[in-house]
């Protein structure tokens, strides 16, 4: 087994295993992370993981039989699908969105760029029917498949307690949700730094990188740390002047049609991802508020090193771009005119390259271990 694969394999298993323990044993989450949440009427078990693992890995659930969850969530790209800018789904199209990682996606609030689901079920039923993603025209195939393939039975009945000619979505959505929220990662150096206060865990660029980010960089305002955990996102949705700009001198012609496509019953998970500027309007597509125009929801930092490119269109490819960005005022051209609509507290920050470089080297802290040696593998890779 090459190194890349044996990393992947040990990876996969452990995120598999480590929560089952976790909940069955009490033992600790990673350093840097809170208890995992648990919906009450969807309890983890290591049976009901190897199915929601099995499930997110099924290409027949597409209606090429070419892509699964993992196709835009990999586990070997810290489950996004990075490099790419958009993801690809059936016939090679491609999306408007940046698929997200989902590691520690348990701890999110809102599911999606724009937050269209509150919750891991519901989030994992959408990418099957959508028209540019797996494309099936209902859940029907899927319900088939599990019900009669000879590998998934024992896993039914060992998961749910009941025959497969019973199972039904809902019940493929809680094995999925079960399988994702085992995908917890901390024990970055960052954490084992602040957290666990081991002195030499980080250098002393990443350490002034972190006085940039609670300082100048004003970053923690909407990446946030908390005493004893840190997740890096306060799970709002916010304008950072990405995106909204590029249909700001069409917004009053798409915004009632958008209004009024939606009294119409459009399916607003199928257009954003269908149309590039209904995709911009961000959260304002489902809440119809316009304080939340051009607005998206606040991605965790954790492994934003190895998550590349960044925003909610990927058209940003390095963190240097981001950092750029944000030290502009929310412009990733200096000479470009500022969003109508940016968040308050958006503003030149006025960085010096040090702070620019001092702070990266911190966001760099803050991948996981098992990320890091992946990227190392695949680097050393011939």
């Amino acid at each position: 087994m090459n190194p890349v694969a044996g990393l992947l394999s040990g990876l996969v298993i452990l995120a598999g295993l480590s929560i089952a323990a976790r909940v069955g044993m009490a033992a600790g989450v990673p350093l840097g992370l809170p208890p995992v949440p648990v919906p009450s009427d969807n309890p983890i078990s290591a049976a009901k993981i190897a199915l929601g693992q099995k499930l997110f890995s099924d290409k027949r659930f597409s209606s090429t039989g070419l892509v699964s969850c993992s196709s835009c969530h990999a586990p070997d790209k810290a489950f996004t699908d990075s490099p790419l800018q958009f993801s690809v789904g059936i016939h090679n199209l491609e999306g408007t969105r940046n698929a997200p990682t989902l590691a520690n996606a348990a701890y999110f609030k809102r599911l999606f760029w724009d937050g269209r689901t509150s919750s891991l079920e519901e989030q994992s039923r959408h990418p099957f029917v959508n028209p540019v993603e797996m494309g099936l025209h209902d859940y029907a195939p899927i319900l088939q498949i599990v019900r009669t393939d000879a590998e998934y039975q024992p896993l039914v009945r060992a998961a749910f307690g009941e025959e497969p000619s019973a199972l039904g979505i809902g019940e493929v959505k809680q094995a999925i949700a079960t399988f994702e929220r085992t995908l917890i990662f901390g024990d970055s150096p960052f954490d084992r730094w602040y957290f666990g206060h081991e002195a030499g865990a980080i250098g002393a660029a990443a350490q002034r990188g972190f006085q940039v980010f609670l300082q100048d960089g004003r970053c923690v305002s909407c990446h946030t740390i908390e005493q004893d955990f840190a997740l890096f996102t306060d799970n709002r949705f916010h304008n950072i002047g990405v995106g909204i700009n590029r249909i700001r001198g069409d917004l009053l012609r798409l915004t009632p049609q958008l209004l009024l496509a939606k009294a119409r019953g459009i399916n607003v998970d199928k257009a954003v991802l269908g149309d590039a500027d209904t995709a911009e309007f961000g959260r304002f597509a489902l809440s119809e508020r316009f304080d939340d125009l051009g607005a998206f929801k606040t991605p965790t930092l954790r492994n934003v090193a190895v998550t590349a490119p960044y925003m909610h269109d990927g058209s940003l490819e390095t963190l240097r771009a981001v950092v750029d960005h944000y030290n502009n005022g929310g412009v990733t051209d200096p000479t470009d005119r500022v969003s109508d609509y940016l968040s308050g507290g958006i503003r030149p920050l006025h960085l010096t390259e040090q702070q620019i470089n001092d702070l990266i080297a911190f966001m760099e802290a803050l991948t996981s271990p098992q990320f890091a040696a992946l990227a190392a593998a695949q680097a050393a890779a011939p």
